[in-house]
């Protein structure tokens, strides 16, 4: 059928009983039906075919459905179940066209479909007007009695049916009056309505609980057209604000919201189709459940696609949002406030519950969006609190009290911060982000507790190393008996400066006792520790301390002057005291002696093993006695303090005697070589033999002067060549070595010599002005010249004898160092 502007038209049900879902959605979205909330009626109209329905309805309604043409016969004019809108009436009211009863066509499917159709007219509609015939009032076997005990019977399956208004529109009106026709057809109706099988609940319930029942007459529409058009007019005014109390339908009950109304009438047009019973209250609910589902997912669908809310999102991903609470929860309440108006008509505990999940659901999909900022929030804080912390910590504030105050400061800060991004809809509790950021700040308090500690004692350590490793070195290296009890005192003293100033740190921090006292232990420790690790450093270095001791003892006087061996010196008793001294450095140095009760008799177990053992060998070697060295401990010393074992004391003074015996074998050899060198006089008994054998050439010498003359020009001769070739000097290290030297330097000596005599015999003695002072001078003074003439021989023969001696002297020293 055509729609027009004023009334809009739709088949609703098909001849097959097809439910036409997509036809009433169109005509509802045309019409904008789910604007009205529950301000909204539907009527139906049912009664036989071809008894003027569709007829009435496009009169009483402005609809245009399909009449039937009377000049071709009585016939099915309206299939199915069809559906307009009544033009003109407020409020918006629709009106649905059922098939007529009785029809030929449908056979015997017309009581099936008939029960259907009536079923669903009872279900959805306000107003059921029956259309029936004036002449069948009064009549048992009239067509509207049929019709009337359907609609009873079909009621019966409804459990608790809402309440109808039948309005009985009678056709065709006589000379009757309605007065006398009423009652009768009100009896008729009380009749059928007690002979239909009920329930035992309603076995005694009134008609009046289930239906309101209206009579109209019309007058026959073919012969008295004008009337019948002025009584429908009139039956017109009465569907005004028909919903209305008074109206009606003022008391009706169960409405479906308009927005619900297609959905509502597919289910029960599905249920009647598959023949259950229709539960009217529970399909009101269902199809509240289905529609605020609908309206809910709509809202949300909204609400993910908000410009608002998107941007509130992507900005919260990247820090925290000023104001974020509020715009959310202002968002948040606009779409509730949406979703109450669209679903404020349908069944409250399912609309609530529907909102109570909408809510959910809405805060499930904002959630990830404030634990986000929360976050941000927490790490800012964090982020403020290490600032803040290490400001004040730079600003010399105790440390115990600026963790205190500026983790209340962060936190009253990150409080702020939640406050301001709580959401109203939420109750969200923030105590598991404050707990955590709380466990931050403490973690990172711990942290810089520990490091700021760490410094301390690193800072204290470094001090205790420093103040003890240089004197610990020099004590040790002067090992004597007051060694270890200096040691002793310069740890108890530093140690104790060390724990006091640490202990006057540490105060600051609010440390417990045990956590103190342990700290405090550990510097002592470390201080001992740096003590016992110095000396078993310089216990490695025992060998060259040792023979550096007794270089400096064997090598040097007293006065720790460099000693020259004349032969004078006692060698042994020398090297003794050197290697006594030697051995009490290892002596020293054999344990650490930390404890003011440490006892030990290390130094004269030494020196009965290794000294007094070698001066009295046994002499009989098949006898032997116990080696107290012969053990890897000391008596009486735990093994912890010992740097040097009994069996590496025996080993490194052996080491040490080979080491040293090089240098008290050359201090032997110079020893004797200097007794050589100042012996010059022969033995007596070759004196005396000089002295008889030579009797005869002395007399000879006494008889002839001339032989004394030319004996004193040679002992000259012989003095000058002594001075030059130094030989006193060049035998001083020896008689081999100071031959070969005077063999190198005599005949350039000898030359010399000669060479400044002859040059000094031409030089004329003369008076001659112009001569040079200086050789007028070395004329006047003869000792002068003499004396020059010695030094220039005795430079040039100096430089010869020192290079001679050195090349001697290395090529000498080197067989002996190999020996």
């Amino acid at each position: 059928m055509a729609n027009s502007e004023e009334s809009c038209s739709t088949q609703l049900i098909d001849g097959d009983g097809v439910f036409n879902a997509t036809g009433i959605d169109k005509l509802i979205n045309k019409i904008k039906l789910a604007e009205c909330g529950l301000s909204y009626a539907i009527v139906s109209i049912m009664g036989p075919q071809s008894s003027g329905k569709s007829t009435l309805l496009n009169h009483l309604f402005g609809t245009n459905f399909r009449e039937m043409d009377a000049f071709k016969g009585r016939s099915q004019t309206t299939k199915g179940i069809w559906l307009a809108r009544c033009a003109g009436i407020e409020p918006c009211t629709l009106v649905m066209d059922l098939e007529g009863t009785d029809g030929r066509e449908r056979g015997e499917d017309d009581t099936a479909f008939e029960k259907q159709s009536a079923l669903f007219a009872l279900a959805v509609s306000d107003i059921v007007l029956i259309n029936m015939w004036c002449h069948d009032i009064g009549r048992e076997q009239a067509a509207n009695k049929p019709l009337l005990k359907t609609v009873f019977q079909v009621m019966m399956r409804l459990f608790s049916p809402r309440k109808t208004t039948l309005m009985f529109v009678i056709r065709d009106k006589t000379r009757t009056p309605l007065e006398n026709l009423e009652p009768v057809l009100r009896e008729d109706i009380q009749k059928i309505w007690d002979s239909v099988p009920k329930p035992h609940a309603h076995k005694e319930t009134p008609l009046s609980e289930f239906f309101n029942v209206e009579v109209v007459a019309l007058s026959s529409y073919e012969e008295k057209e004008e009337q019948f058009k002025e009584q429908v007019a009139s039956l017109r005014q009465r569907f005004f604000h028909s919903i209305t109390p008074g109206g009606l339908a003022g008391d009706r009950r169960g409405v479906v919201p308009a927005s619900g109304f297609s959905f509502s009438a597919q289910q029960i047009w599905k249920v009647i189709k598959e023949n259950k019973d229709l539960d009217l209250p529970a399909h009101k609910v269902m199809v509240a459940t289905v529609r605020c589902e609908e309206i809910a997912n709509e809202k949300y669908a909204s609400f993910a696609s908000n410009e608002d809310w998107c941007h509130l999102e992507e900005t919260v991903q990247s820090g925290p949002v000023s104001g974020f609470g509020k715009k959310l929860s202002s968002i948040l309440d606009s779409f509730l406030s949406e979703y109450d108006a669209e679903a404020t008509y349908f069944d409250e505990s399912v609309r609530s519950a529907k909102r109570r999940q909408f809510e959910e659901k809405l805060l499930q999909r904002i959630q990830p969006a404030f634990q986000s900022l929360l976050g941000h929030i927490r790490s800012e804080t964090l982020e403020k609190f290490k600032q803040v912390f290490d400001k004040a910590l730079n600003g010399g504030e105790a440390f115990s009290l600026a963790s205190c105050n500026c983790a209340l400061f962060c936190m009253a800060l990150f409080d702020e911060g939640c406050a301001d991004a709580v959401i109203e809809q939420a109750n969200w509790d923030t105590s598991k982000v404050r707990d955590k950021l709380r466990r931050d700040i403490d973690a990172h308090i711990d942290s810089v507790r520990a490091a700021k500690l760490s410094e301390l004692t690193s800072l204290y350590e470094a001090k205790l190393k420093e103040a003890l490793s240089g004197p610990v070195e020099v004590l040790l290296d002067g090992a004597s008996n007051e060694t270890w009890p200096a040691i002793r005192k310069l740890l108890r003293r530093e140690t104790e400066a060390a724990v006091s100033g640490l202990s006057d740190a540490l105060s600051g921090f609010d440390l417990d006792e045990q956590t103190k006292d342990k700290m405090l232990a550990s510097t002592k420790d470390h201080a001992r520790g740096v003590v016992e690790a110095k000396a078993r450093e310089e216990a490695g270095r025992v060998l060259i301390r040792m023979k550096d001791r007794f270089t400096a003892l064997f090598s040097h006087d007293s006065d720790s002057m460099p000693r020259v061996w004349t032969g004078k010196e006692d060698i042994r008793a020398i090297t003794k005291t050197a290697r006594s001294a030697s051995l009490k450095l290892m002596a020293v140095m054999a344990v650490t002696r930390l404890d003011d009760d440490h006892s030990d008799n290390i130094e004269g177990t030494l020196s009965v093993a290794l000294v007094e053992s070698t001066n009295g060998a046994v002499k009989d070697r098949s006898v032997t006695s116990f080696d107290p060295l012969a053990s890897s401990t000391w008596e009486e010393v735990s093994p912890k303090k010992t740097l040097i074992t009994p069996v590496q004391c025996k080993s490194l003074w052996r080491q040490f005697k080979s080491d040293t015996e090089y240098t008290v074998s050359q201090a032997i050899a110079a020893q004797e070589a200097n007794k050589r060198n100042n012996n010059w006089l022969p033995p007596p008994w070759a004196i005396a033999a000089m002295v008889i054998l030579g009797f005869n050439e002395f007399m000879t010498l006494l008889r002839n002067p001339l032989y004394l003359c030319v004996i004193f020009v040679g002992f000259l001769l012989f003095k000058a060549l002594w001075v030059q070739l130094d030989i006193s000097g060049e035998f001083r290290n020896g008689a081999l070595p100071g031959l070969i030297s005077l063999s190198s330097k005599f005949l350039p000596t000898v030359m010399n010599l000669l060479k400044r005599l002859a040059e000094e015999g031409q030089n004329p003695m003369t008076n001659d002005p112009n001569r040079n002072p200086a050789t007028n001078d070395q004329q006047r003074n003869p000792a002068l010249e003499s004396r020059s003439f010695r030094n220039g021989v005795s430079a040039s023969s100096s430089m010869s004898s020192s290079a001679s001696s050195e090349v001697i002297s290395s090529e000498y020293s080197s067989p002996a160092k190999e020996d």
